[in-house]
């Protein structure tokens, strides 16, 4: 576990907007300093001076592709130069694709998966050998929903998301005895731009989601409490159960009701 919210130093990675963007927030509010990771500086400062003035937070910023191929070890680099110990690394910098399958550009599943696996998994690894040392800390992974069953129009998405939940899982028994907790939180439709961006645009409006608010609360309960993996909210909790029930065939077909492709945009 965490040896302290106060004055220790949080990762944040994705923390321009969204759920990163709240977790930041919500650290800040409990007196964690925060090294912001992601593309968009412009949207990172703004946050940081907000957090500065409501709650005297620290913020360092570093404007970072973290799809590209070296960006943990970069990232890393940075942070050694800072001089700081991560106490919590909140990995929730992904990207996710909707798409048929004529649609969908090689280089842009490469991309993700490149994001949403290995510069997460590396990040971890390059954490976690110092918190095991000190005997504290927690990493928190971004997972999803989709990581309990192959879902239509997301297929590299959907994958991704269930290395995220096994990969935490194994690493939350390996290091639960050694003082430090591996989350996978598992959020469903989330009130962010994720849909804009991944390629269908006006679907969030369409459904039932849960403010980012709640995910990262819920989130930050579930680290406390030494949890493997996190559902937030009871009917998206339901809908992991049911599809568990169901025969993987049934689940899969059933998914392509609910994810049509649409145009992406650039995010």
């Amino acid at each position: 576990m965490l040896d302290s919210y106060n004055n220790r130093w949080a990762l944040v990675t994705g923390a321009s907007s969204g759920i990163g963007a709240e977790f930041a927030s919500q650290l800040a509010a409990r007196g964690m300093h925060l090294i912001l990771a992601a593309r968009r500086f412009e949207k990172m400062n703004s946050l940081a001076e907000e957090l500065n003035t409501r709650h005297g937070t620290r913020c360092h910023i570093v404007t970072i592709d973290l799809a590209e191929t070296d960006a943990a070890k970069r990232l890393i680099e940075e942070i050694a130069r800072l001089g700081v110990e991560v106490e919590l690394l909140v990995n929730n910098a992904g990207i996710g694709m909707i798409g048929e399958i004529a649609d969908t550009s090689p280089d842009d599943v490469r991309r993700m998966l490149s994001l949403n696996i290995l510069t997460l998994a590396d990040l971890t690894y390059r954490v976690l050998p110092g918190m095991l040392q000190r005997g504290h800390g927690a990493i928190i992974n971004l997972s999803s929903q989709a990581a309990f069953q192959p879902v239509a129009f997301m297929s590299a998405y959907a994958a991704s998301k269930s290395f995220v939940m096994h990969f935490s899982e194994a690493l939350w028994a390996e290091a639960r005895s050694r003082g430090v907790t591996v989350l996978a939180l598992c959020p469903g439709v989330t009130r962010t731009e994720f849909f804009d961006t991944a390629g269908a645009p006006g679907w969030l409006e369409k459904h039932t989601s849960l403010p980012a608010s709640k995910v990262v609360k819920t989130a930050i309960r579930a680290m406390e409490k030494r949890r493997q993996y996190v559902v937030p909210g009871w009917r998206n909790y339901l809908m992991t159960i049911l599809v568990r029930l169901a025969t993987r065939r049934t689940a899969v077909n059933e998914s392509k009701r609910f994810f049509r492709p649409g145009k992406r945009k650039d995010g």
